[in-house]
């Protein structure tokens, strides 16, 4: 995974270095003393069409099993368990309305983002990793540049010319983050959304990078 030292100048993302080192201690001692339990299927969304978005508040009667592109070993059981643990760490400290982890994975139908754990409401659960699915995802953009990218006011973005595809009405703010192995290379991203503009401040920002520095060792391996 990117050392702490590494991330910041990896994702382009402008937060103090000394915050980052504070918000990684939060997360890790949030971590050493609780533990979720690992979420192997939940409810999603239909898809819009083209299947570019979900339609918000329509979900599909049957539920995403995450067994399909896993194996349920128990070593995947533990590290779903701590990702959906970080999950609620982030949460927790943030109060940020939507929050999702999503690796990278070779699929029959290609390479794409996985959603292994998130907390809030039922969303897609694949993303095609394509220039094309780019243009509107915020996911895919963030997969294939490796950069941060930081919107907090998606209305003025969008007014000022910024394509967003939008799913939920309610988001006014967006940050999506990404992942790095031991090589530097994007294995996945995390994805946070809030209800009011102007959520993500250095602080916000530098407890979602800490996730981030930490998430990458526990990714499921098979």
């Amino acid at each position: 995974m990117a050392k702490m030292k590494d991330y910041i100048s990896l994702s382009e993302l402008t937060i103090p270095r000394e915050l980052l080192d504070k918000q990684l201690t939060l997360l890790d001692n949030y971590l050493s003393g609780n533990s979720a339990q690992a979420v192997w299927s939940y409810q999603i969304p239909e898809l819009g069409e083209g299947g570019a978005c979900s339609l918000f508040g329509h979900l599909q009667p049957e539920p995403f099993l995450l067994s399909d592109y896993l194996q349920q070993d128990e070593d995947t059981q533990n590290r779903l368990a701590k990702l959906q643990t970080l999950v609620d760490a982030v949460v927790h400290f943030t109060q940020v309305d939507w929050f999702g982890i999503y690796q990278v994975r070779d699929t029959q139908e290609g390479k794409q983002l996985l959603k292994l754990a998130y907390s809030g409401a039922p969303s897609r659960p694949l993303f095609p990793v394509t220039e094309q699915f780019a243009a509107t995802s915020n996911n895919i953009q963030t997969v294939l540049n490796a950069k941060a990218r930081v919107i907090n006011n998606i209305p003025d973005y969008v007014a000022s010319g910024g394509e967003y595809y939008t799913c939920d009405p309610k988001v006014q703010a967006e940050t999506c983050l990404p992942l790095f192995d031991d090589e530097g290379a994007c294995v996945g991203i995390i994805d946070a959304e809030a209800f009011t503009t102007d959520f993500f401040s250095a602080e916000v920002l530098a407890t979602l990078a800490a996730a981030c520095v930490l998430i990458p060792r526990l990714l499921p391996q098979s």
